[in-house]
């Protein structure tokens, strides 16, 4: 059963990474699943997960970055991961699961108010993009949960959707890679996760072809709700179990 959840996790990270971003939620709260015992591994073993999603939206769409922004944001999200690093440092085991629970719904929450307020014209201010580079920061290194919180900044800067996936692949790609070392000094990375990964990670590769070739043909804003609707149950799982 927890293979099944961790591929099912690696085909929503796939299709997130490929023109589905409302999908990132629930791959995470799905690897959750499959690590019952301790939550933090999870995290641990997404990672190499995400490179893979990372890796094949970069060769996809590589040249249609916007680096500019990125410099931009960067500093910022370097500062939110400060507190991330703290938090992951002083819990242990399954300590961190309502705290990702709470972070997954306060990212819903983020998500559903973009979506309801047509959220497509922010402001083009340092503090803007302060304060959606520090969440990013701290919300990729305690969860792998950032997407929310990136679509948004970069919908505000007006990109086509093209220049959207592209930008976003590359940051993830230079974001998850600088996590290794971290996660690995804090025991989240093991030879029993990897093992694990082995077998998941192909999934995002299966849901990387999906999101280029497929799902143009599914009604994305329904089946972003749905996927929202069960993060949102999956989530609340996380907090009061």
């Amino acid at each position: 059963m927890a293979y099944l959840l961790g591929w099912t996790s690696a085909v929503l990270v796939g299709l997130s990474k490929t023109g589905v971003p409302g999908v990132s939620i629930p791959a995470v709260v799905l690897m959750t699943e499959a690590f019952p015992d301790n939550v933090k591994l999870s995290v641990g073993a997404l990672l190499p997960v995400l490179l893979v999603g990372d890796l094949f939206a970069v060769a996809w769409y590589r040249h249609h970055a916007q680096w500019g922004r990125l410099v931009r944001l960067l500093p910022y999200v370097v500062l939110g991961m400060v507190p991330g690093w703290l938090l992951l440092r002083a819990s242990e085991g399954n300590e961190l699961r309502p705290v990702i629970g709470g972070l997954v719904l306060l990212l819903l929450g983020v998500e559903v108010c973009r979506r309801r307020f047509d959220w497509e014209h922010m402001p083009s201010r340092w503090w803007f993009t302060g304060i959606m580079g520090s969440l990013a920061g701290f919300s990729t290194l305690v969860a792998n949960a950032a997407m929310p919180v990136m679509s948004i900044y970069l919908v505000s800067q007006g990109m086509h959707k093209q220049q959207f996936i592209g930008t976003a692949a590359w940051f993830f790609l230079i974001l998850n890679l600088s996590k290794i070392p971290l996660y690995a000094s804090a025991g989240m990375m093991t030879a029993g996760t990897l093992r694990f990964d082995l077998i998941a990670a192909p999934g995002a590769l299966v849901g990387a072809v999906l999101g280029v070739y497929v799902l143009t043909r599914i009604p994305q804003r329904s089946f972003d709700a749905l996927a929202l609707g069960l993060a949102g149950i999956a989530a609340v799982r996380l907090v009061l179990v």
